[in-house]
């Protein structure tokens, strides 16, 4: 509004004064006259003070947040005043203005809560009105285009930034899920709750800016509604909001994570927000909680079934405030609450006694004075360890809810946050449908990026403040418990939430810990979104020692995604890339990564990605100048004869390959031949695979002639057999073709499969020994067999 005033939008305005309450509340009763403060507040109005009581119905003043004020209209409370220049506290001076006895021709707009109202007494106002939302799903929708597609947003690191059709395309499934997900629509009503949708998707699906975090972004949109704002001003305890909302919002949260439920009842909330009070204060709180407060966290349920119920306004806020109901310590048994009232009777008491006795025991000697002298100081030591064991079972539940075995082949918790907002693409569940089992997946998640350094000084904030003592021994009972769950095999989805705990809890050292037994990073099928690549990149890219194996299988990566991981991949051992339609311009990221002098990868597997001919030339130049690979696998990656014969006229620069695999690459004799005589001719290659490529019978006999040879130490795969023997390697021809059924040309490959199948019985009509012939009859069953799942003639 103050905008539009001086854009020139409000003309019948020709002087706008907006005053933050909390600001005039933070003043005290210092007096003060309303010059003064105008003055104080914009230097540069200073010239036309005198001006203002001229101004008449031109001036208008804007108050907001009047809870903050505790304002006494009663004439003994408050004097009159109408002489602006006169010295009065600026409560007087803001009860005097709507009194209208100062300046009485000037407008005044006052923006409060709710449960402040009547603390303006209604013959004072004019006109009242109540923001609830947006009234329009077109507005929303009108809001979302205009947030998700402005051009500073996105932005991540390294100025990379989601490009204007993946802007467009949220947009879109954002569109369609409002318009089918009413709840979603419901939560939206309120224009916060947009905002946090759109930075939500945000850090989805645009790079991350460093340290940027789920939990972060929700703690920050708290403290963006509530800041540090008191439930009531005028109550003495000064209790923050966010506080209240985390003991009672909290608890219904927890109960329902506690017991896998996510809609409630009116007696399940009522319970909630009336357990303990005792006084009229107490119920006074409640009073202003519920008027101002409880619809921004609960919302009535809209989904049929489950309608007279209620929902938390988004599923996650939820799982946040049972995470921050736990790391607050607000849950405690019956047991901690009376020992707590013991241990602190017996800590004043106790050191007024233990003077006592040791006077007598001095003077008097009395044997059973020592030994009570010695069981007052135990009542401490016992409560500790109650409140320890406490903090221990709750690292147990979140750990076991982070490993739950029911969850393990679900959508990684990044996905399911994703299709929460956006939906999910193809067909939606039946009605009828028996409903799946509620996941909770997050709530380990926001616990540990609460426990953070930057969440909990927010927190404080906020007046829900974590002392670092209770953070320490938290983090330490969670990691006990990680480090013995934390050591299992995991599916690749839970994998990734593991390694998504440790992003949001935003310590390194811990992580290192926990995570130091781990040798295999298995993530095979996971849809590596650059979130998700910063996520691994952070919390594995600084760990000291080596990973086994690195398999990152079929996860749509990226060059840009290459880039993040990279400080992962300088740690593998073994690197699995395949199913990653990688092109020509990823090579130059490989080959950065084999030129790099702390590259210790042995095994590099590049099979089924489009790497063509222009990806090998950069690849030889990383092969070239790399002393630690010893097995390429180039498989399917369209390198055709061009490709072929770059790797025949660079081989030789490298001296430590010891396998290469280049089957099903379109080449053609002259290519696999010079190829091969490369190979024959390396000091240290062992095998090379040349199956399934165009080779005529006649360069399949010369290549086995070659292999036969005495000079050199490669040997040749180009076919099932050897002569008229079964080829060793003829397991893993055939367990290539199996894996990639899916996903080659299968005309193609049926192709070369009744070429192998007609070879294999030509070998078995030549030879005579039983034995040879049971072999090839064997493998000749592998053959048809997979010729009918191709649907060829399999006998």
């Amino acid at each position: 509004m103050v905008l539009d005033w001086c854009y020139g939008r409000l003309p019948a305005f020709k002087l706008l004064i907006p005053f933050s309450c909390e600001d005039l509340s933070s003043l005290g009763p210092a007096p003060a006259s309303l010059f003064q403060l105008v003055a104080q507040r914009y230097t540069p109005l200073k010239e036309i003070l005198p001006l203002m009581a001229a101004a008449g119905s031109c001036l208008l003043f804007v108050l907001h947040g009047l809870e903050h004020l505790n304002l006494d209209f009663r004439l003994a409370g408050t004097g009159l005043c109408s002489d602006p220049e006169e010295l009065e506290a600026p409560a007087a001076i803001i009860v005097n203005l709507l009194r209208k006895y100062m300046l009485p021709e000037a407008s005044i707009l006052v923006t409060t809560r709710p449960s402040a109202i009547g603390r303006i007494p209604s013959k004072y106002v004019g006109r009242y009105g109540e923001i609830c939302g947006f009234s329009d799903t077109n507005l929303q929708k009108l809001y979302f285009q205009l947030r998700l597609n402005q051009p500073d947003c996105g932005h991540g690191a390294g100025g990379v930034s989601a490009t204007p059709a993946q802007r467009d395309h949220l947009v879109q499934m954002l569109s369609r899920n409002l318009e089918g997900h009413h709840q979603i629509t419901a939560a939206c009503f309120l224009p916060s709750y947009c905002w946090l949708v759109c930075a939500t998707l945000h850090f989805l699906h645009a790079p991350t800016p460093p340290g940027q975090t789920l939990t972060s972004i929700y703690t920050s949109f708290l403290h963006l509604n509530f800041s540090g704002e008191m439930l009531d001003s005028t109550d003495p305890s000064k209790l923050s909001l966010m506080a209240y909302a985390a003991r009672t919002m909290g608890k219904l949260a927890y109960e329902g994570v506690s017991s896998r439920k996510t809609y409630f009842s009116e007696e399940d909330v009522r319970g909630c927000l009336e357990a303990g009070i005792q006084t009229e204060e107490e119920f006074q709180l409640l009073h202003v909680f519920r008027r101002d407060a409880l619809r921004f966290f609960l919302a009535p349920c809209v989904e049929p079934g489950h309608l007279g119920t209620f929902v938390f306004t988004v599923p996650a806020m939820q799982e946040y405030l049972a995470a921050l109901y736990i790391v607050l310590g607000l849950r405690k048994t019956t047991l901690q609450r009376v020992g707590k009232e013991v241990a602190e009777l017996v800590g004043r008491v106790g050191e007024d006694v233990s003077l006592v006795l040791g006077i007598m025991a001095k003077l008097l000697p009395l044997r059973a004075l020592p030994l009570l002298f010695n069981l007052l100081k135990v009542v401490p030591r016992v409560f500790g360890r109650v409140v320890g064991k406490s903090r221990e079972a709750v690292a147990q539940a979140m750990v076991l809810e982070m490993f739950r075995e029911e969850d393990y082949y679900n959508d990684d918790v990044l996905d399911q946050m994703g299709a929460s907002i956006l939906g999910v693409e193809g067909p939606r569940r039946h009605p009828d449908e028996p409903t799946e089992d509620e996941v909770f997946e997050l709530f380990p998640m926001f616990m540990g990026g609460l426990l953070s350094a930057h969440n909990r000084v927010v927190l404080a904030q906020l007046g829900c403040p974590i002392k670092t003592l209770d953070a320490v021994e938290n983090a330490q009972a969670i990691k006990k418990k990680l480090g013995k769950l934390g050591r299992q095999v995991l599916p690749p989805s839970e994998l990734l939430d593991h390694l998504f705990f440790h992003y949001e809890f935003q310590n390194q050292r811990f992580s290192a810990e926990v995570l130091g037994s781990l040798r295999q990073l298995s993530l095979a099928g996971v849809c590596m979104t650059p979130l998700k690549c910063t996520v691994v990149a952070a919390v594995l890219g600084s760990g000291r020692h080596a990973l086994d194996e690195v398999n990152l299988a079929s996860c749509q990566l990226d060059p840009a995604g290459l880039r993040t991981l990279r400080p992962v991949f300088l740690r593998a051992r073994k690197l699995g890339l395949q199913l990653n339609s990688l092109g020509p311009e990823a090579c130059r990221d490989l080959r950065d990564l084999l030129l790099h002098d702390q590259c210790q990868v042995t095994t590099l597997r590049l099979s089924n990605n489009p790497l063509t001919a222009a990806g090998v030339a950069l690849l030889v130049e990383g092969l070239a100048g790399n002393t630690s690979l010893k097995h390429l696998s180039l498989l399917h990656t369209g390198l055709g004869d061009e490709g072929l014969e770059l790797l025949a006229a660079q081989l030789d620069r490298n001296q430590q390959l010891q396998e290469l695999n280049v089957a099903y690459n379109g080449a053609g004799d002259t290519a696999a031949l010079a190829l091969a005589k490369a190979a024959r001719e390396h000091p240290s290659l062992e095998l090379l695979h040349l199956y399934f490529n165009e080779l005529s019978s006649e360069c399949c006999q010369a290549l086995r002639d070659l292999g036969s040879t005495p000079e050199g130490s490669a040997r040749v795969v180009v076919s099932l057999t050897e002569g008229t023997a079964v080829s060793e390697y003829w397991s893993v021809i055939l367990g290539e073709v199996q894996r990639n059924l899916n996903s080659w040309d299968r005309g193609r490959v049926r192709r070369h499969l009744e070429l192998l199948l007609r070879d294999l019985e030509d070998n078995r009509g030549a030879t005579l020994n039983p034995w040879r012939k049971a072999q090839l009859l064997r493998v000749e069953g592998e053959v048809r067999a997979l010729l009918e799942q191709l649907g060829g003639p399999g006998g």
